[in-house]
C-alpha cells in the first residue's frame, strides 16, 4: 500500500490489551502469501485453502504486504468516522439500506434488532472501493488517498490471490473468479470501518450476550484485519461455537453466500457471530477494519459446473440455475432485510429463517 503524499496528523487509536482468559479457539489454517509467487508454493497454498474452506470455512493470511506500522495507521484512520465526526454529521451521511440495498455511508447504532427487544450498539462507516463515488464527512476527506490505497491493496494484493487459490482448488483456470471481481467493475465491494460499543448489563441479559447473531456474509470473500478484542465466534462442524484468536497483523478470511453459490456448495459460507468479550476486555470499544468483496453486479450466481472437482463431487444447489439471482439482486435483498425483518422460527433449535429472492436464509441465535 503506497500513499504518495505526507499523511495528515490524526489521533492514535489505542486498542485494548489482548485477553488473558483461556478460550476455546478454533484451529484455523495459516496461509502465507509469501509463498504465492512460486508455482510449488501456490499449489501448496491452494490445497490448504481448499481444505480450510471445506472444514472450518475461515483461515488466516500472513505476509499480505502491509507492515505493522501501516496496519496501525489504518486503525487510526478507521476510528476517525466515529471519534471525529459529530452525531449530526453522522446523520447527514447515514446510509439508506432499505431504499438502496447498499451499505455506503453510516450504519448507525440501534438500526438492527438483535434479540429480546435489544437493538445493536454497532456503528460502521462504509466506503465504496471507488472512494469518490459519494461525498464523505469533512474529517475523512483528507484521508481518502489512504483509504483508496487500502481498498486497492485489499482488492489486488489479498482478494485476487485468494480467489486464484480458490479457483485452483476447484481445478479451474486461475482467473475464473478474478474475472468477475475486477477492480473497475460495477460492484459493491467496499471498505468497512466498524466500532462496537459496550452495552448495559440489562441488554446483555436480554440478548443472551449476543451482539450480532449467527449469520453468513452475502458477498464472496470477507477480509477482516485482526484486532485484539475477542468477540468473533464461528460455528464449527461439530456444532460448537469457537472463538477466533487474534494474531497481530494477520487477516481473517471467510467465504460468503456468493462464493458458496458460485462454487456449487463446495466452499461453504461460514456461520459466524459476535458476542460479549471476555471479562478482562469488557468496557473497551472494539474497532474493526474490513474489506467486503462481491462479484460484479451483473454476475448470475450459477455454479461453475465446468469444474472437474464439482463434476466429481456433485453440485449442491439452494435454487435451480434458472432461478439464480444476480449479485445485485442478492446483495440488495440481504442488505435491506438484515436486522429489519421479523424472522420465523425454523425447524432447527435456535435457528430463525427468512426467504430472500426465494432463497432460504438462516440466522443462528
Amino acid at each position: 500500500m503506497t500513499v504518495t503524499n505526507s499523511v495528515p496528523s490524526i489521533p492514535h487509536y489505542e486498542p485494548a490489551p489482548a485477553t488473558s482468559e483461556k478460550l476455546d479457539y478454533a484451529d484455523l489454517s495459516v496461509i502465507d502469501l509469501a509463498k504465492f509467487t512460486a508455482p510449488e508454493g501456490r499449489a501448496e497454498l491452494a490445497g490448504l485453502v481448499r481444505e480450510a474452506m471445506r472444514t472450518q470455512g475461515f483461515f488466516y493470511v500472513i505476509n499480505h504486504g502491509l507492515k505493522r506500522e501501516q496496519k496501525d495507521r489504518i486503525f487510526d484512520v478507521a476510528d476517525v468516522p466515529f471519534a471525529q465526526v459529530s452525531d449530526d454529521d453522522k446523520q447527514k451521511y447515514a446510509g439508506k439500506m432499505l431504499e438502496t440495498g447498499s451499505y455506503q455511508g453510516y450504519k448507525l447504532r440501534q438500526y438492527w434488532h438483535v434479540e429480546g427487544g435489544v437493538r445493536d450498539q454497532i456503528e460502521h462507516y462504509n466506503v465504496h472501493r471507488n472512494v469518490n463515488r459519494r461525498e464523505h464527512p469533512e474529517a475523512l476527506r483528507p484521508l481518502l488517498p489512504e483509504i483508496d490505497a487500502f481498498a486497492r491493496h485489499n482488492h489486488l494484493s489479498v482478494l485476487h490471490p485468494v480467489l486464484r487459490l480458490m479457483a485452483l482448488g476447484l481445478e479451474l483456470p486461475e482467473d475464473a473468479f478474478v474475472n468477475t471481481h475486477g477492480l473497475d467493475g460495477v460492484s459493491e465491494s467496499y471498505v468497512r470501518f466498524m466500532k462496537y460499543y459496550p452495552r448495559t448489563e440489562e441488554d446483555e441479559i436480554k440478548s443472551k450476550n449476543v451482539w450480532l447473531k449467527g449469520h453468513t456474509d452475502f458477498g464472496s470473500i470477507t477480509i477482516l484485519w485482526s484486532q485484539p478484542v475477542a468477540a468473533l465466534q464461528i460455528l464449527s462442524p461439530d456444532g460448537n461455537w469457537r472463538w477466533v484468536k487474534h494474531i497481530d497483523n494477520a487477516l481473517v478470511i471467510n467465504a460468503g453466500d456468493s462464493m458458496e453459490f458460485l462454487s456449487g456448495g463446495y466452499y461453504k459460507a461460514t456461520v459466524h457471530r459476535v458476542v460479549q468479550p471476555p471479562s478482562d476486555q469488557r468496557g473497551y470499544t472494539r474497532l474493526g477494519a474490513f474489506y467486503f468483496a462481491l462479484p460484479d453486479d451483473s454476475v448470475r450466481l450459477v455454479p461453475l459446473a465446468e469444474s472437474p472437482v464439482l463434476q466429481r463431487h456433485g453440485v449442491q444447489r439452494r435454487f435451480e440455475d434458472v432461478d439464480a439471482p444476480t449479485v445485485e439482486a442478492w446483495r440488495k435483498g440481504r442488505t435491506a432485510a438484515y436486522g429489519q425483518t421479523d424472522l420465523k422460527s425454523g425447524e432447527e433449535k435456535g435457528v430463525e429463517e427468512e426467504y430472500i429472492n426465494g432463497v432460504l436464509v438462516k440466522h443462528y441465535n
